[in-house]
Order: structure tokens, then C-alpha cells, then sequence
């Protein structure tokens, strides 16, 4: 990964197994977030690939591309919803662009999508008018909203306190087993990462690589990187002092 000569991170290689919690951590400034634009094509790799069931993404044309998106599920960190547009907007509207259901086949979706995330009855309120919470699992809801294989969240528990953000983690849980899903997350929350991570990479900032990769709390315990033992023990470590 890299903006012009730039490098951000190389040599990354690993693999998220279907039903897989994956959480992508690290330091600030590592390429976390970069990774994840990289892995839904809004930035494309300098040298590499990505595959999605073995088929690469990189490689693929733009129809090809488009029909593998599909099967996706985005929340960004600050949610993303249109402004002008109300919740129930808000989640039709990949209902409307990639299905050919009718209007009163979409209310009934985005009824059950809201209803999912513990919003039903709020279709009509505006992003701005619900909490910081609330608009996170709204966001969630249009995530959903195709029932795709793959759900990715930059930051999701970012700005919330940490009963909203405990409750969150279960509700991507709820969503991630009642689809089947796989679940690609950027994180630096320690709760979020132990309370629902399976797997787990880590990028590395000053060797501008990964330098360890499992499940977070086998990697806590017996990773033979300092650093990485430092950064999921850093909470204990604070209690102690």
C-alpha cells in the first residue's frame, strides 16, 4: 500500500476464514483504515492482490467488481447516512439501486432491517434528530439491508460510551450470525476486540509491515512480538499503576 513513493505498508499477507471476526489493529498511523479502503477497492493495491474466494479483486473488470461488492456490507466510522434523507431512506436506498423489488416489498425490508437494530418505528427521523448510537445502528441496518456474506466496520464502537459500545459489539454478533456473515473490522477498542475477535492482524507502523496475525487473545498471551504484546496487554497495564 502506498500514496505515490510513499509506503505505507508491505508484504502483507493473510487470510480471513468465512465466519471469521477479523479485526485489522495497530498503533496509530499503521494503514488500518487504508487497508480496509484497499480491501473494498476505493484505493487500489500498488503491488499485490486481493482475492475473495480465490478470485482476485484487483484483476477483476468493473462488472465483475460491482457483483462482488454486492455480496459486501459497509458501515463507516461516522456512519455515513445522508443528512437529508430520513433512516428508512437511508436503508432503502441499496434496495432500490441493485433490486428489482417493489416500493411496498422495500418498506417491508427496511421495516425488518430497522426493527433488526432495535430502531423500529423511527423510519421517519432524520440522522441528526437520534443519538450517536443510534445512528451507528442505523448504519448498520443499511449494511445489511442486501444480506451480504461480507460486513466490514471501520471504527464502529468509535465516539460511543462504553455500555453503547458493549451493545454494539453484540448486535454485530446477532447480525453477523443470523446472515451467516464474516466480520472485517478496524478496531483499537481492547473490549470490542476480545469480546468478539476470533482473528486478528497486526500492522505495524515502524517496519511498515504486519508483524503478527491469529486470534487476539492467543496473540495477548504468547505472541513472541513486544509490541503487540504491549498494545492488547496496555489496559492491564494501566489498571496496575
Amino acid at each position: 500500500m502506498a500514496y505515490g513513493s510513499r509506503v505505507i505498508q508491505s508484504d502483507l499477507s493473510f487470510d480471513i476464514r468465512r465466519g471469521d471476526v477479523f479485526v485489522i489493529m495497530g498503533g496509530s498511523g499503521c494503514g488500518k483504515s487504508t487497508l480496509l479502503k484497499h480491501m473494498i477497492g476505493l484505493i487500489k493495491p500498488a503491488q499485490g492482490d486481493i482475492l475473495y474466494e480465490g478470485q482476485s479483486f484487483v484483476g477483476a473488470d468493473a462488472e465483475a467488481r460491482n457483483r462482488m461488492r454486492q455480496g459486501w456490507g459497509i458501515s463507516y466510522q461516522t456512519g455515513g447516512l445522508f443528512s437529508a434523507m430520513t433512516l428508512a431512506q437511508n436503508v432503502a436506498l441499496p434496495l432500490e439501486q441493485y433490486t428489482g423489488h417493489t416500493k411496498a416489498q422495500v418498506a417491508d425490508i427496511v421495516a425488518y432491517k430497522l426493527a433488526l437494530v432495535g430502531l423500529d418505528g423511527y423510519q421517519d427521523y432524520y440522522p441528526s434528530e437520534i443519538s450517536g448510537g443510534m445512528r451507528k445502528r442505523a448504519a448498520l441496518a443499511r449494511a445489511i439491508a442486501l444480506d451480504p456474506q461480507v460486513l466490514f466496520f471501520d471504527e464502529p464502537s468509535a465516539g460511543l460510551d462504553p455500555i453503547s459500545s458493549r451493545l454494539l459489539d453484540e448486535l454485530i454478533v446477532q447480525t453477523k450470525e443470523s446472515l451467516g456473515a464474516t466480520v472485517i473490522m478496524v478496531t483499537h477498542e481492547l473490549p470490542s476486540i476480545f469480546a468478539i475477535a476470533n482473528n486478528s492482524v497486526y500492522l505495524d507502523a515502524r517496519t511498515r509491515t504486519m508483524i503478527d496475525y491469529g486470534n487476539p487473545a492467543t496473540l495477548r498471551d504468547h505472541s513472541e512480538q513486544a509490541v503487540v504484546r504491549q498494545f492488547l496487554n496496555r489496559e492491564l497495564e494501566q489498571t496496575h499503576e
